[in-house]
């Protein structure tokens, strides 16, 4: 059983100010990066996206994976910089580079000045993450831990869920305007972090830099810490699926017409190729709704009648059989279904995953901790995204199954571009475009680029199993 015995109401009211600006200051970044998040993979790799980079599914994985590591390893060291040299100075830095970073992807078009601007951004988001989570830590008390990052998690997905819609509507006029307009919203940060007050991180501020690292390094040889850092990264590889693979699979593949007749028009794609289609940011932003909902009444409740491990296991099973419920067909109510799936896994393991950090860092060391936490997505996030690149370059792209198709059946030796494949298709096969999308999911079924998730998911789950099992030594685990 949990710790936190007060009602969810009595919690609430015990959370102090800098926690709820460290949430605001969060919300307005998650805004800015959301917006920009679920529809990148749209702008860089759609081979018919207007006024897209078509970049290569493979550009793709290459600049995801190295976003990963740079947003996600790098934390590891900041974490320990915020703790010595403060948070409030290191959220103003992570502001300027995420600001130059959004500017750099709107006016770069080719591969490396893009790629570039894509590693300022998340060194900036690096930079913002710990000294924003190391407050929640020093904030929160173990009465209200799990309602605190309950909440954390719901403002999160606030901007999560603004996001996508601000980017469809700056999408109106141009590509480049969704990354200046976030650049903008990101520096209003600055505004606000007047009223932040000074958190101290409890650290020792007379060490210089190299101590710090070497502390990172000792602290992050911990056994058990880095067991719990690998199974992570297993599921990370696979819940990151969800804003860069299905995306693009939406868009090739999932058919929402039947729906789409009965929503605003705001809320539909505008190319109307195969009839009216909800955008996939729209769809995806199920997820982001579903936790605005629920995550902070369902922290309440798991803190209380769970144990923090146990929450992440089930969270482990319940998202891996979601993302693979989401793709298993073109059907978007089955979509739907696998989002809302994976929304419930989601909010079972990952507030707990940072809860569970959060509760066995040192107390001098909360911020380097949390920096702990981004490690899982370095490794998951990046490796998810080299390896999910590749197989839907080969088995899932409905543009490079246009020309498979062209080659293997129809035996076409003059090829045409991979953004005109799909086109070429149906132009010879004189088909609809439902048509000669139905054709290519029927001879290859695309779903299969999924099935490879929920293993990897379920593998993450056993092996949490027996961690918790040796976890139930350890009292600080609430095990």
């Amino acid at each position: 059983m949990g710790k936190g015995s007060a009602s969810f109401w009595a919690q609430t009211r015990g959370l102090a100010w800098p926690f709820w600006a460290a949430n605001f200051m969060e919300m307005i970044e998650r805004l800015a990066y959301y917006g920009v998040r679920v529809v990148i993979p749209i702008y860089i790799a759609q081979a018919d996206e207007i006024g897209g980079l078509h970049f290569s599914q493979a550009d793709k994985g290459l600049i995801f994976m190295w976003w990963a590591v740079v947003q996600s390893a790098l934390p590891v060291f900041t974490g320990g910089f915020a703790d010595r040299y403060g948070y409030k100075r290191q959220i103003a830095l992570a502001i300027g580079l995420k600001a130059l970073g959004y500017v750099m992807m709107a006016t770069q078009r080719d591969f490396w000045p893009f790629f570039g601007g894509c590693l300022v951004l998340a060194a900036g988001t690096a930079i913002f993450k710990p000294p924003v989570q190391g407050t929640f830590v020093k904030t929160l008390t173990p009465e209200t831990s799990g309602v605190g990052w309950g909440f954390f998690y719901m403002v999160v997905n606030v901007g999560g869920f603004l996001g996508p819609p601000l980017a469809h509507f700056l999408g109106g006029y141009s590509w480049p305007a969704v990354f200046y307009g976030c650049a903008v919203l990101v520096s209003l940060n600055l505004l606000w972090l007047f009223t932040y007050r000074r958190v101290d991180s409890g650290a020792d501020t007379s060490t210089g830099a190299w101590h710090v690292v070497a502390t990172t390094a000792r602290h992050l040889a911990n056994p058990r810490l880095l067991a719990f850092i690998l199974i992570v990264s297993v599921f990370w590889a696979v819940m990151t699926q969800l804003w860069d693979l299905l995306p693009n699979f939406i868009v090739d593949w999932i058919e929402s017409s039947s729906l789409a007749q009965h929503l605003p028009q705001f809320m539909l794609s505008r190319d109307l190729s195969r009839g009216l289609q909800i955008t996939q940011e729209w769809v995806i932003n199920l997820n982001a709704f579903l936790i605005i909902l629920f995550v902070a009444p369902l922290s309440w409740y798991v803190n209380r009648r769970m144990r923090r491990l146990t929450s992440i296991f089930f969270g482990f099973v319940i998202a891996s059989v979601g993302v693979y419920t989401a793709g298993s067909s073109m059907s978007i109510y089955s979509c739907l279904a696998g989002i809302a799936c994976f929304s419930v896994g989601e909010m079972l393991c990952s507030p707990k995953m940072n809860e569970y950090l959060g509760v066995i860092a040192p107390a001098p060391h909360k911020a380097l901790y949390m920096g702990y936490a981004n490690i899982p997505m370095a490794i998951g996030w990046g490796c998810g995204a080299f390896i999910g690149a590749r197989l839907y370059a080969r088995g899932g792209e409905k543009a490079g199954l246009a020309l498979r198709y062209l080659a293997e059946v129809l035996h076409v030796h003059d090829l045409p571009d991979r953004t005109q494949a799909f086109a070429a298709l149906i132009a010879r096969l004189h088909l609809t475009p439902e048509q000669g999308t139905r054709l290519l999911w029927e001879t290859y079924d695309p779903s299969r680029v999924w099935i490879p998730f929920v293993i990897m998911g379920l593998l993450a789950g056993v092996a949490l199993l027996i961690f918790n099992r040796r976890a139930r030594r350890w009292e600080d685990t609430n095990a």
